[in-house]
């Protein structure tokens, strides 16, 4: 065995815990170069410059090189792939460069989503990946107060691309920049509405960047709608509060994204809770629970939930983001959690490392087949009751509602439709529509 085979053997046993195959076989070890005297060197070219583990990565080599008996010196250079969005390209001048688009949503107006909009792009670009963040409130623009920039006009050029403004790393674009000090009211029709998101995104210069996150006005009415059929969203973060509205408004939101094809990747619960500084407490001022019926009903994993504190708001009105502002605070490690789940959910997307089963109607049968797994075969009548919506179960003490006699027992999906890669929505032939997360299903046999 040569020595580079040698080199790269060893590192066979290290996984990529989101595409689940070892860091050689996908291809991330480049340019390996080994001389005479036992110096090894290469490069570790990762998905995304965001990846939260690629420190582990990095260590993880170190060792497993150095323990071959004739290394004396090991190299890492740490990197990631520059893939572009192959949707955008020749659609935009301004986003052909565009490698990310990443939603931040609200169903419900006053739940924080601008805030965590913005440490969200504060927080990848921490990473090292380079970031722009898109405020499309035309009616409502924040974004020049999170962030206070020594802003002083938009500037056009002579090829009409607008350059963005640039402050501590990040590209900024919102109506507010073309309204300075918002001395006039927005009082706009939807068409022109449209126009100025229009012309603000994919007018502007973006130019090279990792990922790009928009924060969305609340709601889920014409301006969402155009701004998801106006450019290809690779991925949606849904903020809620732990009100039941809100637990409402964001299913609302899920089913948005889920028919427009956009993967919602996280759910963020804001303002789930406050700790006293007397007794260092978890009080839950609006209630618990939402959360727990988003995993239960949707099968969600990636949930976050960030506490209410003062300074949250604070670093916003003071126009420095906390995760900028207060850094080792665990309010900005819970934002920098946020960042790497959303990372690398978009890259376990982009690179095939996730799959949904095919669920699916026949000969009388509900059928789930997964990727190297056996067919599963479950019979209609059980999965129906199985059912854990809000109508068959009840949300507060989570006692079954529904009985049993109530169900027919010819009952049969007249259609079942993939909810991203976390659930599956089934239409019964009895008039019900339930929600499975996948797991849920294999507990229906």
């Amino acid at each position: 065995m040569s020595l580079q085979d040698q080199v790269l053997d060893s590192m066979r046993g290290i996984i990529d815990p989101d595409l689940g195959k070892d860091i050689v076989s996908l291809g991330f070890i480049k340019k390996l170069e080994i001389s005479k005297v036992g110096e090894v060197s290469f490069v570790v070219e990762l998905t995304t410059p965001a990846c939260p583990v690629k420190e582990h990565f990095r260590t993880s080599c170190e060792a497993a090189v150095q323990a071959l008996p004739w290394v004396k010196s090991v190299s890492v250079e740490m990197s990631a792939q520059k893939r572009a969005n192959s949707a955008l390209q020749g659609q935009s001048a301004g986003l052909a460069n565009v490698r990310n688009i990443i939603a931040v949503a609200s169903c419900k107006g006053g739940v924080g989503k601008s805030t965590v909009a913005t440490n969200l792009a504060c927080a990848l670009g921490g990473t090292g990946a380079s970031v722009g963040i898109f405020d499309a409130d035309i009616y409502g623009p924040s974004l020049s107060v999170m962030i206070d920039t020594p802003f002083q006009g938009l500037v056009q050029r002579a090829d009409r691309m607008i350059e963005p403004v640039e402050h501590h790393g990040l590209k900024l674009m919102s109506f507010a920049y073309a309204n300075p000090g918002n001395e006039k009211a927005a009082i706009l029709r939807g068409p022109m509405v449209t126009q100025i998101i229009n012309q603000l995104l994919t007018g502007t210069d973006w130019g090279e960047l990792d990922y790009l996150v928009l924060d969305l006005p609340p709601g889920t009415g014409d301006i969402q709608l155009t701004l998801c059929q106006l450019v290809p969203l690779t991925a949606a973060v849904i903020v809620t509060t732990p009100q039941n509205i809100s637990f409402i408004d964001v299913a609302k939101g899920i089913r948005m994204f889920d028919t427009l094809k956009v993967p919602t990747v996280a759910v963020v619960e804001n303002m789930s809770y406050y700790i006293c500084d007397e007794c260092d407490k978890k009080h839950y001022i609006f209630g618990r629970g939402a959360m727990r019926k988003l995993v239960e009903q949707f099968g969600f994993t990636n949930t976050v939930s960030l506490p209410m504190h003062p300074a949250v708001a604070a670093c916003g009105d003071h126009g420095l983001p906390l995760v900028w502002a207060e850094p080792d605070t665990e309010t900005a490690q819970s934002f920098r959690d946020l960042a790497g789940t959303v990372a690398r959910e978009i890259s376990r997307r982009t690179y095939g490392g996730i799959s949904a089963p095919a669920v699916t109607f026949e000969d009388g049968v509900i059928v789930i087949q997964r990727e190297d797994a056996e067919r599963v075969e479950l019979a209609p009548r059980k999965v129906r009751l199985a059912c854990a919506c809000a109508v068959c179960i009840n949300e507060m003490t989570g006692e079954k509602v529904l009985r049993d006699e109530d169900v027919p027992e010819d009952v049969q999906p007249q259609s079942i439709e993939p909810m991203g890669n976390y659930a599956v929505a089934v239409q019964w032939s009895d008039e019900h529509s339930s929600i499975y997360p996948y797991d849920r299903l294999d507990e229906s046999k």
